[in-house]
């Protein structure tokens, strides 16, 4: 900020960003989005995301998905709020807009006749950062959806990420050639494994339904009718892919050469992804006045005006 005081502090920034140069806070966006963008997994910055999801064990693939995608995008937001601050956010929007069907596109491509399924579940990681860049891009109504479908996905992918650990451990493999009949071997985790492919591919009656439903709803309200057109098809691409992926593995019969072993479901390793399983579909059905209210208010203050 010319002739201003350096700082770094957000309050200070967001009051002064009217003064803020528009081609240095151009730049400065090109370059943070690039840094969190990476580490969210938006493409083409998501290189690192399927070898590092495919080779962590569950409960490491749960927290990266859960928590390290959830808080590059909060640092994406608070840039976000700087940006709107400034007065002329078209271009933040527009770009963010573009890397989130990107993304998206991506994860539609090479989630097809994926034959690893931790791999599939890490283009579907790919697939919902973009789903939070396009609705953060959006703005308006679709933040309160950016938010929740935030806390969403986070709690759909410890399941799916929590339960196929589960039948990792047992099969000794994480080849779709290799595992199926899931639901016959560990009847609990494949069950989940299941539950979770349906919810976070945005079907009723679970909780990333309503948040993308709120998004794609707000996409066509505001007249962005070929965002909202792509939205909606590469969400039908990715749900067929994951599709032709996970029912062979759950509903499939168990190979006749595949190794005995003494891996079964138990308390402790199902108890987890149940009770993940349990929020997700509350959420789904009702939200708490309180936590609406919370979202609410947070999307309020991401729509910053100058």
């Amino acid at each position: 900020m010319a002739g201003g005081e350096a700082t770094l502090l957000l309050p200070s920034l967001i009051g002064q960003a009217r003064h803020l140069s528009p081609a240095w806070l151009n730049a400065a966006f090109v370059f943070l989005l690039v840094g969190f963008g990476t580490k969210m997994g938006l493409a083409p910055l998501h290189t690192w995301k399927p070898d590092a999801y495919g080779e962590a064990p569950g409960l490491v693939g749960a927290l990266l998905a859960g928590g390290l995608v959830n808080c590059a995008f909060l640092g994406i937001m608070r840039i976000y709020q700087i940006c709107m601050a400034a007065g002329h956010p078209r271009f933040f929007q527009d770009t963010l807009v573009m890397m989130g069907l990107v993304s998206m596109a991506t994860a539609a491509v090479f989630v097809v006749r994926q034959a690893d399924f931790k791999r599939m579940l890490a283009y579907s990681s790919v697939e919902h950062v973009g789903i939070l860049a396009v609705a953060l891009g959006l703005g308006k109504g679709a933040l309160f959806g950016a938010l929740l479908h935030m806390i969403n996905n986070g709690l759909t992918k410890g399941v799916l990420f929590l339960s196929c650990g589960n039948i990792h451990r047992s099969y000794g493999s994480k080849s779709c050639d290799v595992v199926k009949g899931a639901l016959s071997r560990l009847p609990w985790s494949g069950g989940l494994f299941l539950a979770g492919f349906i919810a976070i591919t945005g079907s009723p009656p679970f909780a990333p339904f309503i948040s993308e439903f709120t998004i794609v709803t707000n996409a066509f309200g505001e007249g962005h009718y070929l965002v909202g057109a792509a939205f909606l098809l590469f969400l039908a691409v990715i749900f067929i892919g994951m599709a032709s992926t996970v029912l062979p593995m759950v509903m499939g019969v168990e190979p006749e050469a595949l190794e005995p072993t003494d891996y079964r479901d138990r308390l402790l390793t199902v108890a987890p992804p149940f009770l993940l399983m349990g929020v997700v579909l509350m959420l789904g059905l009702w939200l708490p006045a309180p936590f609406r209210q919370l979202l609410h208010d947070a999307a309020g203050l991401l729509e910053v005006r100058p």
